[in-house]
């Protein structure tokens, strides 16, 4: 890739082509439990660049505004939340939800008309499956919130997670899309696990036995189908493997498949929302058919993903101990010496740098998901500078979709299945009819 397109690729800040493209779609931001209730103190974070702040008025409003005050740029997250504003604590400024300015006591009666021309920037927000969605495109063009169907779950049924991540989203979501690296980064030995180890885990069976899978990918109307189909000498049958990418920064990867023939739940969720260029937010959404057992909660919560957080969400394993890299476990017990998926991954997608440099690259068969990955976002983006709108941001209910794991015989064709077995709940709309 050339050095413009990477940086094309991968700049997200104000005004950029790619920073264009992100803000036309709905981003989580915060988890609903950071946010506190109404009056309460007021949260800061930073998104694509720039630096907001979200609170709850007096009538439990949500806000998300510029994070400085358009007086003199002192930070709003120490305002006063009160009487359905946030008042900055220098001058006494105040702004609603909307970003108006509604009160400006230190101005003299003469120039109170002045607040009637302060206007801060102000982002609309909505709560939905245990996190905070902002939209950050024009007003004009807002789309409604996408029907992930993990975004629809209530949530005794979901889990809404989220890890940082000091690296650019593009090569972190590269890993999320990238199929070919189970058989290698994520195989466990069989002493590891014992359990998983027998003649029921088709996907060990698989992932061991084919290292080198069959990829095909298609265009939708909302990102790319990625398929990975894996066949053994000694087996008739055939495992498929679904990865859903949804523009510009969601993917669900296929369920693990230890027994049967199909498998399409728990419905996951992975997302890579940009802080900026050098750092990204690493998201997770879980849901069931059933409410969520402890065990479950458990288990798609931060510890059962990532293992340790701190209170900034930054992962006890990281550079800095070398993800707790062991020389031992890497021969005995794991391919890659490091305990955990997901910090598998982190590993070797941080370990890149903060923008890796693809004109060093050298892609290959394995890598087709990764390729159309880049053209389609590369695509989007030149697009909206010519005055194309992307389309998927308008089509909600496109998004209403699963990944797939399934095993098949050798005569018979995913295409002809994948519809029915990659469709979501149908939506309330759909279900009425």
């Amino acid at each position: 890739m050339k050095k413009e397109l990477n940086e094309r690729l991968t700049q997200v800040g104000p005004g950029t082509p790619m920073g264009e493209v992100f803000r036309r779609f709905w981003l989580p931001v915060l988890l609903d439990s950071e946010l506190n209730g109404p009056d309460e103190e007021a949260v800061p974070f930073r998104i694509l660049g720039e630096d907001l702040v979200a609170f709850r008025d007096t009538e439990g409003r949500l806000g998300v505004l510029d994070a400085n005050c358009p007086h003199r740029l002192a930070s709003l997250s120490y305002g006063r939340n009160e009487e359905c504003g946030l008042r900055c604590i220098y001058h006494g400024w105040k702004f609603d939800v909307d970003g108006n300015c509604v009160d400006m006591p230190s101005e003299p009666n003469a120039n109170q008309k002045m607040k009637d021309k302060i206007k801060l920037t102000s982002y609309p927000a909505v709560e939905r499956s245990g996190a905070i969605w902002i939209y950050m495109g024009p007003k004009n063009k807002t789309p409604a919130p996408p029907e992930y169907e993990w975004a629809r779950f209530p949530k005794d049924r979901m889990a809404a997670i989220k890890r940082f991540q000091p690296c650019n989203y593009a090569q972190a979501l590269e890993g999320g899309i990238d199929s070919a690296h189970i058989s290698f980064l994520h195989r466990d030995f069989p002493a590891a696990k014992k359990s998983n180890s027998g003649p029921d885990n088709v996907h060990a069976k698989f992932a061991v036995g084919c290292r080198n899978p069959e990829f095909s990918v298609n265009e939708t109307d909302y990102g790319l189908q990625i398929i990975a189909k894996r066949a053994l000498d000694d087996i008739d049958d055939v495992y498929y493997r679904v990865t859903q990418f949804m523009v510009p920064c969601f993917q669900m990867i296929p369920p693990i498949l230890v027994e049967g023939r199909l498998k399409t739940s728990p419905v996951t969720g992975n997302v890579w929302v940009p802080i900026d260029d050098e750092n990204t937010w690493n998201w997770g959404f879980s849901s069931d058919v059933e409410p969520l057992t402890e065990r479950q909660r458990g288990v798609m919560g931060p510890e059962g993903i990532w293992g340790d957080l701190d209170d900034t969400y930054h992962a006890h394993q990281n550079a800095a101990n070398r993800y707790e890299f062991d020389l031992e476990r890497q021969r005995k017990y794991n391919f890659s010496g490091i305990a955990g998926v997901r910090n598998q991954d982190a590993a070797v997608v941080e370990s890149m740098g903060p923008i890796v440099d693809r004109t060093k690259e050298h892609l290959g068969h394995s890598d087709s998901g990764i390729a159309m990955f880049r053209r389609l976002m590369l695509k989007m983006a030149d697009d909206l500078e010519n005055g194309k709108e992307p389309e998927a941001a308008s089509q909600s209910e496109s998004f209403n979709i699963r990944s797939v794991s399934v095993i098949l015989g050798q005569a018979e064709d995913l295409h002809d299945v994948l519809p029915d077995l990659a469709a979501g709940e149908p939506l309330k709309s759909e279900a009425a009819e």
